[in-house]
């Protein structure tokens, strides 16, 4: 492996699949020779997050990270360290698992929900998978700066981001769902 896409944003190309990851933003937590971990930004998942809203007394928005280990919860949180179990993704962001401490931290105020977003499960390739899924146009690696990894995103999102990359890439932003339609 001669790169890592850690840090990078993953934009699934059209498909007619209708699975986890069509028209998904994917940021990659980690990506090196064992493989890769990272959560898809804007499939929110409405069943988990009625299981969430009996933690706290305000509507709570749960996101599928991805299609493996849904049983899961990770957090991205925007600012401060409430917790020492953590992983970086930029200096502004970090990931961690660490429920309890989470949940105490917004419940006495510590932290403000809007700075956490939470994932059911995540997206893991095996060793080289993630490269030959790039290589073989399954997914579009893109740098984007400024984007703010704890806002409400939904299928919105991957069409902003479409539409910025330009050219084929306004095409796609502009099919239907089901491409078979076009």
């Amino acid at each position: 492996m001669n790169h890592s896409y850690k840090g990078k944003i993953l934009i699934s190309t059209p498909d007619i699949s209708g699975d986890i990851f069509s028209r998904s933003v994917v940021l990659v937590i980690e990506h090196n020779e064992s493989g890769a971990f990272g959560l898809i930004l804007n499939k929110k998942n409405s069943q988990m997050s009625s299981k969430f809203k009996d933690f706290f007394d305000f509507k709570i928005e749960v996101y599928d990270g991805g299609p493996v280990e849904n049983d899961k919860v990770f957090f991205i949180v925007k600012g401060k360290r409430v917790t020492e179990i953590y992983t970086d993704i930029t200096d502004e962001y970090y990931l961690t698992e660490d429920i309890d401490r989470i949940i105490n931290a917004v419940l006495s105020s510590e932290l403000d929900i809007e700075h956490i977003k939470i994932f059911s499960g995540y997206s893991g390739w095996s060793p080289g998978q993630l490269d030959t899924e790039v290589q073989r146009k399954m997914w579009t690696v893109v740098d984007v700066y400024n984007l703010d990894y704890t806002l409400p995103n939904d299928q919105t999102l991957w069409k902003s981001i479409m539409q910025n990359l330009g050219g084929e890439f306004l095409l796609w932003a502009n099919s239907p769902e089901d491409i078979s339609l076009n």
